[in-house]
């Protein structure tokens, strides 16, 4: 025997009334947008007009760039001329002839020292500071604000410097490669602004370094100088005193000569006696006026003669402020900016005419349930 099949319900009246009920909701909200049609047109006609005035009054903003890196040996090589002039007075030259040659002058004239100097100058903002108060562009530009009534206290006013700081910036084309180029970027109002003031700030910042460069330089010639000087004054006090011990150590053998009845050289065979009469004291009367008589005291301290020939080098010797040089080389020139930063104004347009859009419909469907709430009895 076959079993018997369980006969399948058939669909009730109230679930069918219930499935056409929903159907019926999306329709009549579908229905209810088409009614409407007029009100969500309307706001979204307001959005799109209000998101074009906007578009159109907003502050544009504008960003000129370079590509900088490291300058090559012909940039820099007049700099490094002058510091090299002055590497024989930082030298130590020994009595066997060998130099030993000083690397306090290396870093001085190194050019990826001076590159990084310039970038972090570049990003000082300190460095900021100074070129914006000296830039006309920018005193117009606050000017422009007080006379338009915007607050100029001082909290609002580190507040502007603040957000100009942020709109000039140095930075690695690639993060992980610190070898890589520089990209210096310029931000401001209008498109020939963020050219120039890129242009001008970038000439700053390069005069900046040239001063730096040569104040470091000047530095270490002088500390070499004192130093040499304090070496020559301390040589020279232990010449004068090993002098004045050395004749009166001869006065006193002059006067052991004599008693001793040795007017002319003799041999005692004691070199390491305290009052040597071995030159008898006529030779040690000569050699007592011989000592009485010393001006140099290179004679006594032949270290003197190293330490004065250096003097008279760095009294010869003068740092050139008037002399040129590069600390970086441009990749890519500074270049006007072909589109601006922001607004976006076609962007700005879309997305609030699409907001407006939804607010719309949002609007007609909230007033559709409102109606519907109060036609719909309870219970």
């Amino acid at each position: 025997m076959k079993p018997k099949t369980q006969s399948q319900p058939f669909p009730t009246k109230s679930s069918m009334m219930h499935t056409d009920h929903n159907e019926l909701d999306f329709r009549e909200l579908f229905k209810a947008l088409w009614d409407g049609k007029l009100v969500v047109i309307l706001i979204t006609a307001l959005f799109s007009i209000a998101s074009i005035c906007f578009a159109l009054l907003a502050q544009e903003w504008w960003s000129s760039s370079a590509k900088i890196t490291k300058a090559q040996p012909q940039n820099i090589a007049a700099y490094q001329q002058q510091v090299r002039q002055f590497q024989p007075v930082f030298n130590v030259y020994q009595e066997d002839g060998t130099v030993l040659v000083s690397k306090e002058l290396d870093s001085v004239g190194d050019s990826k020292v001076l590159f990084q100097r310039f970038i972090n100058t570049f990003n000082s903002a300190n460095n900021k500071r100074v070129f914006l108060d000296n830039s006309p562009y920018f005193q117009a530009l606050k000017s422009g604000l007080a006379a338009n009534g915007t607050d100029l206290s001082e909290v609002a006013e580190r507040t502007l410097y603040s957000d100009w700081f942020k709109r000039i910036t140095a930075s690695l084309e690639n993060i992980e490669n610190h070898n890589s180029p520089y990209f210096v970027r310029f931000q401001s109002t209008t498109r020939q602004g963020s050219f120039d003031l890129l242009s001008a700030y970038i000439a700053f910042t390069e005069s900046q370094i040239h001063q730096d460069a040569f104040n470091n330089l000047q530095a270490l010639v002088s500390g070499k100088r004192n130093e040499l000087i304090q070496q020559k004054r301390i040589l020279e006090t232990q010449a004068k005193n090993q002098l004045s011990v050395e004749t009166e150590r001869t006065k006193y053998a002059v006067g052991i000569a004599r008693a001793a009845g040795a007017d002319k050289p003799i041999q005692s065979g004691n070199e390491n006696e305290l009052f040597s009469i071995e030159l008898g004291s006529k030779g040690l009367e000569a050699k007592v006026k011989a000592l009485e008589s010393v001006k140099n005291l290179s004679v006594i301290e032949p270290r003197l003669l190293q330490i004065n020939a250096k003097l008279d080098m760095l009294n010869n010797l003068e740092v050139d402020r008037n002399v040129e040089f590069q600390t970086f080389r441009f990749l890519e020139n500074v270049q006007q900016p072909i589109s601006r930063d922001k607004p976006k104004r076609a962007l700005i347009v879309v997305i609030l005419t699409m907001f407006g859009g939804l607010i719309g419909a949002a609007c007609v469907l909230i007033r559709y349930a409102c109606r519907k709430k109060v036609i719909t009895p309870c219970g």
